[in-house]
């Protein structure tokens, strides 16, 4: 909503795990992008500021008779492209070079020799360390391209052709692995976009306001509360552009942690948003009775939202706008592109709302990552313990009580989690971990205690370290700090008697387990 007339560096998709690594990096250096599928449809896009495309890598060979492929209209747009591992590869056979198929796959630290003298490898050292990934080579140049880095084992670990402004790379210069990597990007972006790079959130502010009276008038909207960062900073932007016209509801569903319900509305009173709660609880354990599949469990959920607030804004007459703090990564996740990339799983605000609902959605932030969002905040005067709560799940615990919820199972689970993360907090963990919960498992274990057999619950901690969520790596809790967790659930959770320590990193693991 924001982005249409800002400067936009387009992000081809073709199924790498780092394409949304690369949108961070870029996003870094204070200038707009999106990411689309590679089979993006060309109109779609074609009357946008399109500065500079990036193709991504992919796990796909280009020599394959279905590889993925972009509408060739995009490289007639005379804008500057910067290929990336399978984004070169493609470049290199649609320009007419010839590649060879690898008997195996490249992957990992490599050291490059770069031509220095390229503008895109300008203030890099002649010799560093990549990370690289291929499956095919470039066996024979394009037409009008030169090679400008090489390893011991690939000839063509970097190629380029400047008057056409075609920039590509053999390896990855998003992740940090690559030791150069964002001054790479730096001179694509900044020496040869030549991108203002004015992506700032002071001046996101100014254009969402501006954009939100635009879009809703003097109608009123309403706007789901949870109490995390995300819908309060929704909800601060949609105070300043409409002001009492906003109607905010938190909707008590029945499957918040401990004492939520209360401690969301203290901790937002100061917010001046008059939240108003709906008791709803009753309503969502009724229909989530006997369900045990987690994207049934989404679409039950975000369905019910959609109700609750319809029922809702009929008091107020003529409500047409639904608000909600819908965040970049939930759509990457949530919209299935057709492409290369999966969907991985719904988010209740967008990939679980109904087809048909009544409101019209104003989504915000909808196209920023959570660290934009907390800066945000940060400028709209936020409390500082709102702008560090870790993210929860829009479905609430009925994704952390894995199998059919039921209030037994919901009562162990929050009892748990308050535990664990209070727990946290007194070891001054808290704010240095992105994202830490606690699952309950659907299954029991043999356990003793006071000599006595048991056959109760597993509970499995998750904590993770992060930007953004897109990408995730296990926090290394000390192991002091898990043994006591233990012990203080064990002790204290009538139905526990085991509990395990989740290590995977995501990928290939999601950060919640459903």
């Amino acid at each position: 909503m924001t982005a249409q007339t800002n400067e936009l560096i387009l992000i081809l998709d073709f199924g790498s795990q780092y394409t949304q690594l690369i949108a961070r990096r870029v996003r870094e250096k204070h200038v707009y992008c999106e990411i689309h599928p590679c089979n993006v449809a060309f109109e779609k896009l074609s009357n946008r500021n399109i500065r500079g495309i990036i193709l991504s890598g992919g796990p796909a060979s280009v020599l394959e008779p279905d590889a993925p492929n972009a509408d060739r209209r995009f490289f007639d747009l005379k804008v500057p492209v910067l290929g990336v591992c399978y984004g070169m590869q493609l470049v290199a056979r649609e320009y007419g070079g010839k590649l060879l198929r690898s008997e195996s796959r490249e992957y990992g630290r490599a050291v490059i020799e770069a031509n220095t003298s390229s503008r895109l490898f300008r203030g890099t050292t002649s010799k560093s360390t990549v990370w690289m990934s291929h499956g095919d080579t470039i066996s024979v140049l394009p037409n009008g391209f030169v090679a400008t880095a090489s390893t011991t084992d690939v000839a063509v670990a970097a190629m380029e052709n400047p008057s056409a402004a075609i920039y590509c790379l053999q390896f990855h210069p998003e992740v940090v692995h690559t030791e150069q990597g964002r001054t790479l990007l730096h001179n694509f972006l900044h020496d040869i976009c030549e991108v203002r790079g004015d992506w700032t959130m002071t001046s996101f502010i100014d254009r969402t306001i501006t954009d939100i009276r635009g879009r809703v008038g003097e109608s009123k909207v309403i706007l789901g509360i949870s109490g995390g960062v995300d819908s309060a900073v929704a909800g601060l932007l949609l105070r300043r552009a409409i002001g009492d016209r906003l109607i905010a509801v938190f909707v008590d569903n029945g499957l918040l942690r401990l004492n939520e319900e209360n401690d969301v509305l203290d901790a937002l009173e100061h917010l001046d948003l008059h939240i108003k709660r709906i008791d709803a609880g009753e309503q969502f354990l009724s229909e989530l009775k006997g369900v045990t599949d987690p994207e049934t469990k989404r679409k039950i959920i975000g369905r019910l939202f959609i109700e609750v607030f319809e029922r809702e804004a009929k008091r107020y007459g003529d409500i047409r706008f639904l608000a909600q703090g819908t965040l970049y990564p939930d759509v990457i996740e949530s919209v299935s592109f057709k492409g290369p990339s999966a969907t991985i799983k719904s988010h209740h605000n967008v990939g679980g709302l109904p087809e048909k609902m009544h409101l019209e959605l104003v989504e915000p932030l909808r196209e920023l990552f959570k660290d934009e969002v907390r800066e945000i905040g940060t400028q709209l005067g936020l409390a500082h313990h709102i702008l560090m709560r870790h993210p929860f799940p829009g479905p609430g615990l009925a994704v952390r009580v894995l199998g059919e919820v039921t209030p037994e199972r919901l009562d162990i689970l929050r009892k748990v989690d308050a535990i664990f993360i209070d727990l946290l907090r007194k070891r001054n963990l808290y704010e240095e971990i992105w994202q830490a919960f606690s699952t309950l498992l659907p299954i029991r274990t043999v356990g003793v205690m006071g000599d006595e057999r048991t056959y109760d619950y597993v509970i499995a901690l998750r904590a993770v370290t992060s930007m953004d969520g897109m990408t995730a790596d296990w926090a290394k809790i000390p192991h002091e700090v898990l043994g006591e967790a233990s012990s203080l659930i064990i002790n204290n959770v009538k139905g526990v008697n085991r509990v395990v320590y989740d290590i995977s990193s995501k990928p290939p693991a999601t950060i919640e387990w459903e």
